[in-house]
């Protein structure tokens, strides 16, 4: 599979927020996640109250799934980020823990919303991906 990320000159550079302006992929499959949160295999609710602690936690879980896919997290393309309440300096804690996830491999596209609830009360984000492997 052959994978590009791009920050085109025309466009501020996102690296340091984690992610990249444009992904090109080439791959005969693809992964799509749904949305994966701070709950573990049990229901329980990891890191309740904490941004960081669940970021960490849902992009565990985005990396189980991807791998119960036969993926890895270089085959990742693009993820939509959902945060309750969302504001100025969530984008810190985000940036940071999708940095944990991808170390230092190029960053996917990514988008970041801020939403008024997601599916329980307890969950403050929830990410998707999109993944492109052979």
């Amino acid at each position: 599979m052959t994978s590009e990320h791009i920050c085109p000159d025309t466009l501020f550079n996102s690296r340091p927020y984690g992610f990249s302006q444009v992904v090109i992929k080439k791959g005969s499959r693809q992964i799509h996640i749904a949305g994966q949160t701070s709950q573990d295999k049990e229901l329980n609710i990891v890191g309740e109250g904490d941004l960081a602690a669940q970021a960490k936690c849902a992009f565990e879980n985005v990396g189980l799934a991807l791998h119960a896919a036969g993926g890895k997290f270089e085959d990742i393309s693009k993820i939509n980020i959902y945060v309750v309440g969302n504001h100025p300096q969530n984008l810190e804690i985000i940036a940071e823990a999708t940095q944990g996830f991808f170390g230092d491999l190029p960053s996917p596209a990514s988008t970041m919303v801020g939403v008024t609830f997601l599916a329980l009360p307890e969950f403050l984000i929830e990410i998707e991906a999109v993944a492109v492997c052979d």
